[in-house]
C-alpha cells in the first residue's frame, strides 16, 4: 500500500458529509484536489484545492495540508490569501484498500464543527458500499457520533 500522502494525491469527491457549509445546498459539487507541493521543498506538505459550484459558478478554496510527524494520518490546513489565519486539524480515519473512498474527520474551528466527509474517487458510491462505510464508521468513536448527522450529497 502506497503512504498516505500519495494515496491521497488527485480529486476526491464528497459523497456524504456533516459539514454545513455542503448540506446547506447553495454550494453544490463539491471536490478535493490534494497535490504534493512543491512550495516547501517537503514531501509531507499537500497543496489543497477544493472546488464546488455557487449560482453557477465555479469557486476555489486553497491551502497547504501539512502531514503531522508523530501521525501520519494527521493533517493541519492552513488556508492561503484570505484563509491565511484560518488553520484546521483533519485526520484520514477509515481508507479503503484499493484507494477507492476514504473518511476524513476534521476538528471544530472557530467558523465550522467538528465533523466527517465521506469521501471517493467518483462523484458517487453505491448504496452497498455506503452503508459498508457507515457500519465501519460506527465502530470508531470519533465518527460513530457524527452519523446522525452525515447526509448524502445529490450529484447535479
Amino acid at each position: 500500500m502506497k503512504p498516505l500522502i500519495q494515496a491521497l494525491v488527485g480529486t476526491w469527491f464528497i459523497c456524504s458529509t456533516s459539514f454545513p457549509m455542503w448540506l446547506k445546498g447553495d454550494k453544490t459539487n463539491p471536490t478535493f484536489t490534494y497535490a504534493i507541493s512543491d512550495q516547501k521543498r517537503e514531501t509531507n506538505v499537500l497543496l489543497d484545492t477544493v472546488k464546488y459550484q455557487q449560482k453557477g459558478e465555479l469557486k476555489t478554496l486553497t491551502g497547504l495540508d501539512y502531514q503531522v510527524k508523530a501521525d501520519s494520518s494527521a493533517f493541519v490546513w492552513r488556508g492561503k490569501g484570505l484563509l491565511g489565519l484560518v488553520r484546521s486539524k483533519w485526520n484520514v480515519v477509515l481508507q479503503d484498500p484499493d484507494g477507492q473512498w476514504a473518511v476524513i474527520w476534521f476538528s471544530k474551528t472557530l467558523f465550522t464543527p467538528e465533523g466527517v466527509d465521506i469521501i471517493s474517487r467518483t462523484p458517487q458510491l453505491p448504496e452497498k458500499t455506503l452503508n459498508h462505510i457507515k457500519s465501519l464508521m460506527a465502530d470508531k468513536p470519533q465518527l460513530a457520533k457524527h452519523l446522525i448527522g452525515v447526509r448524502d450529497l445529490p450529484v447535479r
